[in-house]
């Protein structure tokens, strides 16, 4: 009897078939893993637009305040390179121009989910475990490029139906909502490209949110030029594309292609490199190391101080951007005595000047916290992958091991906020004189700002310590904290609820009178916490 051998298209389609076997089950898997994260960042980047339309429609209520308010802003190249140009002074294109910052927000939340679910799982050797079953090569980036493309689709809707709510017109509504969705699939494909280059999630983070960086400068410096070079960035497509301004729909089509292409590549690149390894070659180290890594703070310098670098540039520029806006923030308020009222109150003094300072200062600081939280992680990221267990099995107690990211924790957000404090002043005092009291003005506004990010810092502490499991709710606490200060500053939330706030309570420098008791409050809150969170860590199991 002779035996038969399939060949031809029909063989190769099973085998291209059989390479995304258990696709479904990965994508199960990474459902339950992000069951509260991907909701919850899905529904915030969302909503957010539509918080902020609703907050301009107080402000702004006749059509000269907005025609007025959008002639202003674009005068301004530095609120332009912030922001992006403001295509049309309706209310959907005034309302959602600050929006604009949730194309960033939601690539770094696409960015992110990808690597965790591909670049992470290859570290920490789950992956080869999944993949010694019925698991095909592709199953696992397909499932995290299913969940992440439908996350950010859903939060496209989430907004276009959110917009909606607020009597904004349909088109504009769709088309803010799909540049919304398209940012998010765009960065998680060239997420997916950058997991496949490196052999670490470290490394393949920086890949990613170094080429986000590189694309957000590229549409500042263009939009704060002519507008040309913002062509050349996927972040000034989703601004292109213009909701409420005369949609360019067609600019879509460039978003989802690059999308689309950035999605084969990593297949193709996988397909091209053995598991765990990397295309791009891990350079040899020296034979020897050197006596920077002696010891558990040598070892969280090498892992911290790519991200506190890139941190610090990122908040100079931020404040060299808002020095230069400063001292056109009067022309550009003239048109609202509602928006006047809300950035004195936000700001505790009738200066504009110094109650902008005070306002821009303290979203910096939530920013910060951003950083303070994901050096935290780091500690969290090193016990999850087991290389905590191997520093711990030499002569290192845990308390001087955790002590050494927290270091990091707590001196870096002290550096990007002093030095975009330092930024803010020099380019203040220089556009609007004094440049001695303002650069100390600016200063003393943002070191002000530390013991508030300090307290986002316990809490991250005390979940790693004590809840070590859900220990990535850090990220939501520090939302619902910033939501809450935005909202809760201008009225309308209960004092208890402002009063968890920590952004809240520091005094509103430079125009308010210093005060030392909620220092001290934010200090000993902070200090409790963390005090609390290291002796849980040296007590448990670790994970």
């Amino acid at each position: 009897m002779s035996t038969l051998t399939a060949t031809g298209p029909f063989t190769k389609t099973s085998r291209a078939a059989s390479e995304f076997t258990g696709t479904g089950q990965i994508l199960r898997l990474a459902l339950r893993r992000d069951r509260v994260v991907a909701p919850l960042w899905t529904v915030l980047i969302g909503l957010m637009p539509a918080i902020q339309v609703v907050s301009i429609k107080d402000l702004y209520t006749t059509q000269e305040q907005l025609d007025s308010f959008a002639t202003t802003t674009a005068a301004s190249p530095a609120l332009v390179a912030m922001y992006g140009p403001v295509f049309s002074s309706a209310l959907g294109s005034i309302g959602t121009w600050k929006a604009g910052a949730m194309y960033a927000l939601i690539a770094i939340a696409a960015a992110l989910t990808v690597v965790r679910h591909t670049r992470v799982e290859e570290e920490t050797g789950r992956a080869e475990l999944v993949g010694a079953t019925r698991i095909g090569r592709f199953a696992g980036l397909t499932g995290a490029l299913l969940l992440t493309y439908g996350a950010s689709v859903v939060a496209g809707i989430v907004c276009a139906a959110s917009l909606l709510a607020t009597d904004l017109p349909l088109a504009g509504s769709v088309a803010f909502g799909a540049a919304l969705a398209g940012s998010g699939v765009v960065w998680g494909a060239v997420a997916a490209v950058a997991a496949q280059l490196s052999t670490g999630a470290r490394i393949a983070r920086g890949i990613a949110l170094g080429s986000l960086g590189a694309a957000f400068a590229v549409r500042a410096v263009g939009d704060a030029g002519n507008g040309v070079l913002s062509w050349f960035s996927p972040v000034g497509w989703c601004l292109q594309i213009r909701p409420f301004a005369q949609e360019r729909w067609w600019v879509l089509v460039p978003l989802l292609t690059l999308g689309a292409g950035a999605t084969l590549l990593a297949y193709h690149l996988l397909r091209t490199r053995d598991l765990g390894a990397g295309l791009l070659a891990d350079r040899p180290g020296p034979a020897t190391a050197g006596t920077a890594l002696a010891g558990p703070f040598g070892l969280a310098w090498r892992l911290q101080r790519g991200s506190l670098t890139a941190w610090t540039l990122g908040f100079v520029l931020y404040g060299l951007l808002i020095g230069g806006a400063v001292t056109g923030v009067g022309d550009m308020l003239d048109s609202s005595e509602s928006l006047r009222d809300a950035i004195t109150t936000l700001g505790g003094s009738d200066d504009l000047e110094q109650s902008f300072i005070a306002y821009a200062v303290a979203m910096l600081a939530a920013a910060a916290s951003a950083y303070s939280v994901s050096a935290v992680l780091r500690l969290h990221e090193e016990e999850n992958t087991g290389r905590t267990e191997s520093v711990l099995a030499a002569a290192v107690g845990r308390i001087r091991y955790a002590g050494s990211h927290l270091l990091f924790a707590l001196g870096g957000p002290a550096v990007v906020l002093l030095t975009s404090g330092l930024a803010i002043g020099i380019v203040w005092g220089a556009t609007g004189g004094d440049p001695g009291r303002r650069i100390g003005q600016a200063l003393a506004a943002a070191a002000v700002q530390l013991p508030a990010v300090w307290v986002v810092t316990a809490v991250a502490v005390l979940l790693v310590g004590v809840l070590p499991r859900f220990a990535p709710l850090s990220w939501g606490v520090l939302s619902a904290m910033v939501v809450g200060f935005l909202l809760g500053s201008l009225g309308g939330f209960p004092q208890w609820v402002l009063d968890l706030v920590p952004f809240v309570h520091p005094p509103k420098l430079p125009g308010a009178e210093f005060s030392v008791t909620p220092v001290a409050w934010l200090l000993a809150v902070a200090g409790t916490g963390i005090a609390v969170g290291l002796v849980s860590y040296r007590r448990r199991d670790l994970r």
